[in-house]
């Protein structure tokens, strides 16, 4: 597997991106979807990567956001036939990475209630629940995590 960071508007990536509107979509109604789009991920203050299997087929993806003071994650997924090898994690792994690289210390999240793998594998990699953060509206069916670098 080779993970590395990539432009979203690729059709196989935007592939991965439209799984996961399908899957998301109807867990939660639509005020409630947080996703962003493509353009989004383009934007120069977004480190997105794309994890590819040895045939070269795109079989997971993630963003973070840099905003001031923290890093965003967002549209973190993985091909159902691909999971369970640790993709997730190594996604995860290497957007922390560039980021810290780039002076980011702090990592938050939004996911939804309706989600209990996500919310275990953030767990698992040390995220913590945490109060809404950013332009987040008051919404029961968000849970919001974060996560701190550890000092070196």
């Amino acid at each position: 597997m080779n993970i590395a960071l990539e432009r979203p508007g690729q059709p196989d990536v935007i592939q991965l991106i439209n799984d996961l509107d399908a899957y998301q979509k109807p867990l939660y109604p639509p005020e409630s979807h947080y996703g962003i789009d493509i353009a989004a991920l383009s934007a120069a203050h977004v480190l997105f990567a794309v994890a590819r299997d040895e045939a070269g087929t795109a079989i997971g993806c993630g963003a973070l956001v840099m905003n001031p003071g923290y890093g965003e994650l967002k549209r973190m997924y993985v091909r159902p036939q691909s999971r369970g090898q640790g993709v997730a994690a190594k996604v995860l792994g290497f957007l922390e990475a560039e980021a810290a690289a780039c002076g980011c210390a702090v990592f938050r999240l939004e996911t939804g209630v309706h989600q209990p793998e996500a919310l275990a594998f953030y767990a698992r990699a040390g995220y913590a629940r945490r109060e809404r953060f950013g332009d987040y509206p008051d919404d029961p069916l968000s849970v919001f995590m974060q996560k701190e670098k550890a000092a070196a």
